[in-house]
């Protein structure tokens, strides 16, 4: 007799939490009220390396949206702690040819605004929760782009209201998961896809 299977763990859980908190700590910092700091030690462990757990994981069960997702995001958090670290470090002429600006930080923005634009079409196809989230993001990414890339700094609140609502929903999707196992059955909807 075959040995049954065990059942796993759903590494979104870990992954969601880990981007949302991360998330919601950079928008106090931009909303002013609060430093870089936490935030720089929540980038590499919460943003960066819990998502990048829950990325390999996600590799195991054959998912490669949440594949790419967790790790590309973890790998976004960890860059920008190193962004931030190298930023304060480095002399304003540089050392050699390792220089950050802002438009420097904007570039990078603009990467993943690409990357989030080809995600946001894979997430309007799973679900309503998921797709709010990736359309959020995507609205968040571009005022940052424009902040730093364009110097519209009146777009930094906006922006911030936008990337709060998109932590928001990456919570609501992690507590829809963990409720509807603890309970036995859906608790939060998640709506249908926004295309079949």
């Amino acid at each position: 007799m075959a040995d049954a299977v065990k059942p796993q763990g759903n590494p979104a859980v870990v992954g969601l939490a880990g981007f949302a908190i991360t998330t919601t700590l950079l928008q106090f910092h931009n909303m002013g009220w609060g430093g870089t700091g936490t935030v720089f030690c929540a980038a590499m462990m919460v943003g960066g390396l819990m998502q990048m757990i829950a990325g390999f994981q996600e590799f195991k069960c054959g998912n490669n949206f949440g594949y790419s997702a967790f790790c590309s995001y973890g790998a976004f958090w960890m860059a920008l702690g190193l962004i931030w670290l190298l930023a304060d470090a480095v002399p304003k002429e540089g050392w050699g040819h390792l220089k950050i600006t802002p438009f420097d930080i904007g570039l990078f923005l603009m990467g993943y605004t690409i990357y989030t634009l080809f995600m946001w079409v894979a997430a309007i196809r799973i679900h309503t929760a998921m797709a709010l989230t990736f359309t959020t993001l995507v609205f968040g990414f571009v005022g940052l782009d424009l902040v730093f890339l364009a110097g519209m700094k009146n777009l930094l609140i906006p922006t911030t209201i936008m990337l709060f609502a998109c932590a928001f929903m990456a919570f609501y999707m992690m507590a829809a998961a963990i409720w509807a196992q603890v309970y036995g059955r859906p608790i939060l909807p998640v709506g249908k896809p926004w295309v079949n």
